[in-house]
């Protein structure tokens, strides 16, 4: 039988911590932000990464409904 994957937790992911996210972020207007941008297009660790807090924020919903 498969083994069941655990839900990734999105603060222990790279992309929490990338230096090249985080000098994008503080400087949108430089060269490094453009090539961050170019970079999430194709990048499957971003996707990962952005699919991991889309589940996170789906479970925050779920939990605040049933309050």
């Amino acid at each position: 039988m498969a083994e069941r994957k655990e839900k990734p937790n999105p603060e222990e992911m790279r992309c929490a911590t990338c230096g090249i996210r985080q000098r994008a972020e503080a400087n949108p207007n430089a060269i490094m932000a453009r090539v961050w941008k170019w970079h999430t297009g194709w990048c499957p660790g971003w996707r990962a990464y952005q699919n991991a807090l889309a589940e996170v924020d789906e479970e925050a919903v779920q939990v605040m409904a049933n309050l």
